[in-house]
């Protein structure tokens, strides 16, 4: 397996160590370091200054918003970073929910999720690989605009900028069933919010994951803290996950809890997420079992987290993006798994 940096989005303010933890990873081995958005900092502008102070280590958005951008300005991003870095960018692209598209961004949420994820990844690629002006008969991403509203003057056009890589990565964020069987089709990775070692048995992800490409890549999330006591490295994770689970989504559609639910948990998840919108934050965290947060982690001290990372390597996995944020953690992981 290889090892990244997941570095997520920033809260009120930049994290002041971000940069220094990047350097590290870089210096202890990791492959690659990842950034995300929510509604706050973008994914883009952090990997840049991340790419100015390294020189190996490869820059991936996970995830970029699709709602964000039209594709063809997010291949744009990509593509001009990738020449910044020497061919280092990793491009990872996500959905997000209808309360983030529809009231952060504006803009109404896919009756056709999946045909949406499919149509921008196609616009994406055709910019990337530069045969051709891009066009797309679309119901979602069409190009040239065909509205009735536009004035009918659109022009295919074919991008200025001749990319370093045509086939630069593209890795989408899924959650669902059948968003997970289109990624393994249409993209050259699959970044999971949440992937349990042990539900992978269970056939959760086996299924689609079993017409996955040579070289496709598999790369969670993972909270990683070393640390004595298990139950105290826990608690943070669990009012993370009380926190999406909850209150990221609605009442009727939460897709975090929906992926909960399917690892086994569906009680759990239907009461936190109750709990949450009733303004009764605290239960809801409370209410987050141990055992799921344990599950989706590598918690605890050196030892233990050795011995969990057996069910890793025995997993489909290829890269594990940890969210360690101290050099302690970041340096004992590159010993186990580096």
């Amino acid at each position: 397996m290889r090892l990244g940096l997941a570095l997520g989005y920033w809260g009120a303010a930049p994290s002041p160590h971000f940069l220094d933890l990047a350097v590290e990873a870089e210096r202890l081995g990791y492959d690659s370091v990842w950034t995300a958005e929510a509604w706050g900092s973008d994914a883009f502008t952090p990997l840049t200054w991340i790419a100015a102070r390294t020189s190996r280590i490869k820059l991936g958005t996970g995830i970029a918003q699709m709602a964000a951008r039209t594709p063809t300005a997010t291949a744009m991003h990509a593509m001009t970073l990738d020449h910044l870095s020497g061919g280092r960018m990793l491009l990872g692209l996500g959905l997000s929910g209808p309360q983030v598209v529809e009231g952060w961004y504006g803009r109404p949420f896919p009756r056709s999720p999946l045909t949406a994820v499919r149509e921008y990844v196609d616009v994406v690629r055709q910019v990337f690989r530069r045969e051709k002006p891009v066009t797309l008969d679309g119901a979602y991403h069409p190009l040239p605009y065909p509205g009735a509203d536009g004035t009918g003057l659109g022009k295919p056009l074919k991008p200025i900028l001749h990319p370093l890589r045509p086939d630069l990565p593209v890795l989408l964020g899924a959650e669902g069933p059948k968003n997970i069987a289109q990624t393994v089709r249409i993209a050259d990775g699959w970044l999971p919010l949440y992937f349990s070692p042990t539900a992978d048995g269970s056939g959760l992800y086996a299924e689609p994951l079993a017409a996955a490409r040579p070289g496709f890549t598999v790369a969670p999330l993972v909270q990683a803290r070393v640390c004595e006591d298990v139950a105290e490295g826990l608690a943070p994770i669990q009012a993370m996950l009380g926190f999406y689970i909850g209150g990221m989504g609605a009442r009727g559609r939460n897709f975090h809890a929906d992926l909960m639910a399917r690892m086994g948990y569906e009680a759990e998840a239907r009461r936190i997420q109750e709990l949450f919108l009733d303004g009764r934050q605290a239960e809801a965290v409370a209410t987050v079992p141990a055992a799921f947060a344990d599950e989706i982690s590598l918690v605890g001290p050196r030892e233990r987290i050795a011995d969990r990372l057996a069910a890793w390597h025995a997993s489909p996995v290829t890269d594990l993006l940890l969210t360690a944020r101290d050099p302690l953690t970041l340096r004992t992981l590159a010993e186990l798994v580096l």
